[in-house]
């Protein structure tokens, strides 16, 4: 195909601005989906994401419009899944950005918008929902002018509910975007942007010509893996999956090598003829780097081979997390994995659940500190039963995060308010409009990762946003809080939390533990420490059988003898016993929305 009638698209966008609601209307508007067969988020496959109605996995389709082909990527809004926007933006030379006529910009919006300038990509910005009671466009087209220096003249009206505008979106996009550089001449070059392992015909992978032509009896070599592989199936998505014989420059489709080796498919992968190969890969992705980390460990411990071959084929499909092997005297054997924020790591619980059918059990989510040793050697520690014990420590850093907070200016204090209750510093405030602010505040990421979101919705009814990035490491004053059971550390309870908050955060789980452990036949003591120092108490009672219930009147000593009895066989019981912790107990101490 011509590369002037090609078009690289994606749809960028904060959460719930109709990403998807517009690519639906885009595949009815151009023919590629029949009206008996359209659903809403056509392009969202998972079940996860049509239940939550959000977009979790980029997805791409190849549409025809006023004879040009325009290849479009969906991609996710939540700030956790910000890598698979950087992915879909290599593939591309232009993006539409879509902003929501009633809320104006939001935080996710300007982080996308400033990802897609910083890779040199045209703009087409859009205002959707006009429909709404509540559209203000004049005003939403003002900030974007104000905020992102592009001309309200040229920003469009649509509404991706009813269809008006999208025909002449679908222009604008023919017209502002330029089409994809490229030579057939050159050695193929192709760049793998998204894979997933199919179990009849292994991994399929989603990939953008970049140099060259790939066809269907081509021998192609993984530049990075280095293994050789012939292609089972070439195509394009239309988004059912059609085959075609060749893809030119320029051109995005799926390939299917007949790959077992989830290894050899990852995203950034260079593919290239083997015959006549390019002299250097194509510059791929940086690898994400994983900011919350928990440890996952079936239920039942015969699954630890399947939680394992389930970890790398979604890691595959999910470049955001990593993983690896770790035990825990509670739990047994298990993985420790790194996720790029809560929401990820749920989905990634979930789908490991769904998918591959595993019970799991998650510990809580920490962050990785840096614990400088009174010896001068810094340690990496994301495990918060690693951390070493206080004597040889002499300082703890966390990570902390540069934030980026939008609201209406009424909710200004509630929000200074909960960024200081969790040791933030404000950095700086700006009005975007008389009605709208921004602040920046620099965070602890330990005091973001549980529930910060959550209180951010519901002290500002919803209508705040939230975007961020890394920004370093600062000293902080942390402690390791321990859980002993009967005097023995359960090391899947510690936790590393401030000094001032380490003693409600203590009694809060001894609590909790307490009504959560079964009587047993001994009395057992919950305790947190820090280091030596007991800080909380609670204690589960022992059951007590009436051994006095057979004695009619008599002698005192009788029922004292009895009683004394009773109690020494307590107490050896108590010496030799072992509480049992069931793994309800576990799920629920666990539980993050406690």
């Amino acid at each position: 195909m011509e590369l002037n009638r090609i078009r690289n698209t994606s749809i960028i966008a904060h959460i719930d601005h109709g990403k998807s609601t517009l690519a639906d209307r885009m595949l009815e508007l151009t023919g590629a989906v029949e009206a008996r067969e359209m659903r809403e988020q056509y392009l969202d496959s998972m079940d996860l994401e049509r239940e939550r109605g959000i977009t979790i996995k980029l997805q791409s389709v190849r549409l025809n419009w006023r004879d040009h082909v325009i290849n479009l990527i969906d991609t996710p809004g939540h700030v956790d899944f910000s890598y698979e926007v950087s992915r879909s933006l290599a593939a591309c030379e232009s993006v539409i950005l879509v902003v929501d006529a009633a809320q104006g910009i939001e935080a996710q919006t300007l982080a996308n918008c400033y990802q897609a300038m910083e890779n040199d990509l045209d703009v087409v910005a859009v205002l959707n929902k006009i429909d709404l009671p509540a559209a203000d466009p004049d005003r939403a087209a003002e900030e974007i002018e104000r905020v992102l220096g592009i001309d309200a003249a040229e920003v469009l009206q649509i509404s991706a509910k009813t269809g008006d505008g999208v025909a002449e979106l679908l222009d604008a996009v023919l017209e502002r975007t330029p089409p994809p550089a490229g030579s057939s001449d050159e050695p193929l070059q192709a760049l793998i942007f998204d894979s997933h392992f199919d179990q009849y015909r292994g991994v399929v992978s989603s990939l953008r010509v970049v140099n060259g032509t790939l066809t269907a009896d081509t021998r192609l070599r993984f530049m990075q893996a280095g293994t050789v592989h012939s292609v089972d199936e070439l195509g394009v998505r239309t988004p059912d999956n059609e085959a075609f014989e060749r893809l030119g420059p320029g051109e995005t489709g799926y390939l299917i090598a007949g790959i077992k080796d989830v290894g050899e498919a990852r995203s950034g992968e260079t593919v290239t003829d083997d015959a006549r190969p390019a002299s250097q890969p194509l510059a791929g992705y940086s690898e994400p780097k994983p900011m919350v980390f928990s440890g996952l460990y079936p239920t039942e411990g015969d699954d630890f081979s399947n939680l394992r071959a389930a970890l790398s084929k979604l890691r595959l499909n999910d470049a955001g997390f990593n993983y690896e092997p770790e035990t825990s005297g509670a739990l047994g054997f298990g993985f420790r994995c790194g996720f790029l924020g809560l929401l990820h790591m749920e989905i990634v619980r979930e789908r490991l659940e769904r998918e591959f059918d595993l019970s799991l059990i998650s510990t809580a989510p920490s962050v990785e500190y840096r614990v400088t040793l009174t010896s001068g050697d810094t340690l990496a520690v994301s495990n918060p039963s690693d951390m070493p014990e206080a004597a040889r420590i002499a300082a703890i850093a966390e990570p902390c995060l540069a934030a980026s907070l939008i609201s209406p200016a009424d909710y200004t204090g509630t929000l200074m308010e909960l960024c200081q209750s969790r040791r933030g510093e404000l950095q700086g405030m700006d009005y975007l409009s008389p009605e709208r602010v921004e602040l920046r505040y620099r965070l602890p990421l330990a005091e973001v990762v549980v529930d910060f979101f959550d209180q951010l919705k519901s002290r500002t009814q919803g209508y705040a946003s939230f975007d961020y990035d890394a920004d370093g490491y600062a000293d902080a004053d942390l402690v390791k809080v321990d859980i002993l059971l009967q005097g023995a550390a359960v090391d899947a309870f510690s936790s590393v939390v401030h000094r001032d908050k380490a003693y409600a955060y203590g009694r809060a789980l001894t609590q909790r533990l307490r009504d959560l452990i079964p009587r047993q036949q001994f009395e057992v003591p919950i305790q947190a420490a820090i280091g030596g120092r007991i800080i909380a108490r609670e204690t589960v009672k022992a059951f007590r059988k009436d051994v006095t219930a057979k004695l009619y009147g008599g002698d005192v000593t009788r029922k004292r003898k009895l009683l004394e009895k009773q109690k020494a066989g307590k107490k050896r019981m108590k010496s030799i016993g072992r509480v049992d912790i069931p793994q309800e107990a576990f799920i629920s101490a666990l539980t993050l929305e406690d």
